[in-house]
């Protein structure tokens, strides 16, 4: 029978019965192990296909040979003990209901000449590739015969391993790089003419087809148009798309650009502020004039957008991969019903830009996503006896600690002096560009009522307010203030960047600000892109060698071209130090630690980032009352244990603190801090 959500029919892909329309496509989380997909790597595609997903494809831009190193955590297909590995993977992901393919390629150039066994990279073309700063050597005939066997090897090892198929990689690496005009100048047989370019990836597919045999299913990730000088266009992707078909491809996964560099990557995968689903009615396009299944993953984050990808018959497949990391029920919960409580992907690309940051793939506020071995994803019901709890804060630590306390089955009260929930995370959705990130209080504030808990905002917490609830625990996530304590001298002459989210700051379009960054996130490149827009002149200072390291490269762009746009300046490797007044304006004084030469900017308003203090008076105030005096036992937390501490005998409650209440950290953080707190209690 035709089921009435377009997502939620069966699809036919070849001899593949997939259960519904809802893919997540290939990535690389960087959860391997030696380059293997040992239990960790497995357990995170485990529980998608747990949630209900059709197909999890695995192994983003996994390696097929020793000269293609991992760039950032890949599989390695070219050794032999990554078959075990890979079974057990397919078994359990089966066992589950659903399928498993996994990514297959050769980098090129898109990796480092630095690592692994230092081996040479090979390009069709002596060309640099910016985002990972190699250069190449020209790909020798020799070379080509020896990657076209170690495609077909991998290949064959993964249909050994019992997997559904393997998806070739031809967009930013090597097979793409001989197919497009922009990167291949070859003058000998693989270079010139359409026929020459598709030479190579011909090849290529001929050879992994007769290595799999006819029914293992090989589909292809391509661009169809790189939307780049003198790059592959429309047409000749389709021409040679006609060929890969014969020469043995079953699907198309679409995609329009390339990834050469920050920039491009994030126009391919775009962040929060832009359009959903950017490249939908592009992909309808190339499905029309295909013969094969086309899928299609670029921020369709949401089940509208997917439906109408699906219904509208743009899409044979949709993939959510963002929307599985964020949520890896999604599909569960809209085959329950429950569409509206799927936990929304916000679009802040932490998932990738986490892998360069910290070495692997975080949700930004799912931190169970990829910990599925310590923290779930499903919150179960206490067994023991139902405890008082009290949370101050509404934050995103409290409205998570409050989430979880009351799935647990707690009685749990949340003090807010605000009148609305969300602290820090209010203030930073209120840049247009990251209106989104208000979805991760939304979502937790729904699913704390609908798990019982009672909300007071407005209610400033004092000990006695918090005593009077006779609580067995109390959760102090009241977050930090701003730290201007560094200045040694002006700390009440300058503005933080909370005034200018706020709207504290009131800038002539003339005016003369310099934004000084010594945190290196996203509050102070938030604070001066607003101020630019208003048209204020903007010095951004920081003492780093490198403009907000912990902005990540999909997340930067967005901001490089707003500092172009409105012309911010930028200082690098320069420490504030005091700021007096001058007259009626402000004097910043400036200093380098590589030279002994003191600086000064004269400016009408000065605003410092360098993160929060703790606001822990109430929590300094509570501890002696306290079982536990505070305390955290690390042991039981990281083993997944209740807290048990007793320090203080006559002590009447538990009390804890979460998030910037400890110490000024970023919303992951936080989150984290109160779910694996929670979740035992």
């Amino acid at each position: 029978m035709e089921h009435l959500d377009p997502l939620l029919e069966p699809f036919q892909l070849r001899s593949l019965t997939l259960r519904n329309r809802i893919v997540s496509t290939s990535h690389e989380p960087a959860y391997a192990e030696d380059g293997l997909p040992k239990d960790r790597y497995r357990n995170y595609h485990v529980e998608k296909a747990r949630g209900g997903v059709a197909l999890t494809m695995i192994g983003g831009s996994a390696v097929v040979s020793p000269d293609s190193p991992p760039s950032f955590g890949n599989l390695q297909l070219h050794r032999d003990e990554v078959v075990p590995w890979l079974r057990q993977l397919a078994e359990e992901v089966h066992e589950q209901g659903a399928a498993v393919m996994t990514q297959v390629t050769h980098l090129g150039r898109r990796t480092s000449n630095y690592a692994g066994d230092w081996l040479p990279l090979v390009y069709p073309s002596a060309h640099r590739e910016p985002a990972h700063r190699s250069f190449p050597k020209i790909a020798e005939e020799w070379d080509l015969d020896r990657i076209v066997r170690d495609f077909a090897d991998a290949a064959a090892r993964c249909a050994q391993a019992g997997l559904d198929g393997i998806e070739l990689m031809h967009y930013g690496h090597l097979m793409d790089a001989f197919l497009s005009p922009a990167t291949n100048q070859r003058t000998d047989d693989y270079g010139g003419s359409l026929e020459h370019r598709m030479a190579f990836p011909r090849r290529v597919i001929r050879a992994v087809r007769e290595a799999v045999g006819q029914d293992f299913i090989i589909g292809i990730r391509m661009s169809m148009d790189e939307d780049c000088p003198g790059g592959l266009t429309q047409g000749e992707a389709l021409e040679a798309l006609r060929h890969y078909v014969s020469d043995g491809i079953d699907f198309l996964s679409v995609i329009k650009g390339t990834i050469d560099r920050d920039a491009t990557l994030a126009r391919v995968i775009p962040s929060m502020g832009t359009p959903a689903a950017p490249f939908l009615d592009f992909a309808g396009e190339i499905r029309q004039a295909v013969d094969i299944p086309v899928m299609h993953a670029s921020r369709i984050a949401d089940v509208p957008t997917a439906r109408h990808a699906i219904r509208g018959g743009l899409l044979d497949l949709v993939g959510m991969t963002r929307a599985q990391l964020a949520d890896p029920y999604l599909v569960a919960k809209l085959t329950a019903g429950q569409e509206d409580r799927i936990r929304p992907c916000v679009g802040a690309n932490y998932c990738l830009d986490a892998i360069y940051e910290s070495g692997d793939a975080k949700c930004l506020h799912n931190p169970a996503t990829g910990r599925e071995q310590d923290v779930p994803h499903i919150i179960r019901r206490s067994t023991g006896s139902r405890r008082n709890a009290v949370v101050v804060g509404a934050g995103p630590a409290g409205l998570e600690a409050a989430r979880v306390l009351g799935e647990r089955g707690h009685r749990v009260v949340v003090l807010e002096a605000a009148d609305a929930a969300g602290g820090q995370l209010r203030l930073a959705s209120s840049a247009p560009r990251r209106r989104d990130l208000i979805g991760i209080v939304d979502w937790r504030l729904a699913e704390a009522k609908h798990a019982g808990v009672e909300f007071r905002f407005g209610s400033f917490a004092e000990a006695s307010t918090v005593l009077a609830e006779q609580p067995d625990l109390v959760i102090i996530a009241t977050g930090g203030v701003p730290n201007r304590s560094f200045l040694t001298e002006g700390q009440d002459l300058v503005d933080d960047t909370w005034d200018v989210m706020d709207g504290s700051v009131h800038i002539h379009t003339d005016g003369d600000v310099l934004v000084y960054d010594d945190n290196g996130a996203e509050p102070a490149m938030d604070a001066a892109e607003k101020l630019a827009r208003t048209g204020a002149r903007v010095q951004f200072v920081t003492p780093e060698r490198a403009l907000a390291p912990l902005v990540g490269g999909m997340n930067s762009p967005a901001y490089l071209r707003a500092f172009a746009e409105h012309d911010v300046t930028v200082h690098l490797a320069l420490r504030l130090g005091a700021v007096r007044r001058t007259g009626g304006r402000l004097t910043a004084e400036l200093y380098s630690e590589y030279a002994d030469r003191p600086l000064e900017r004269t400016v009408d308003r000065v605003v410092v980032e360098h993160g929060t203090l703790p606001n822990d008076e109430l929590y300094v105030d509570l501890v002696g009352g306290s079982s536990n005096l505070g305390e955290v036992d690390h042991q039981a937390l990281l083993g997944g244990r209740p807290q048990a501490l007793r320090t203080n005998p006559s002590g009447r409650y538990q009390l804890f603190r979460i998030g910037d209440a400890v110490a000024s950290r970023n919303v992951h953080a936080a989150i984290y801090d109160a779910l694996r707190l929670c979740h035992t209690a």
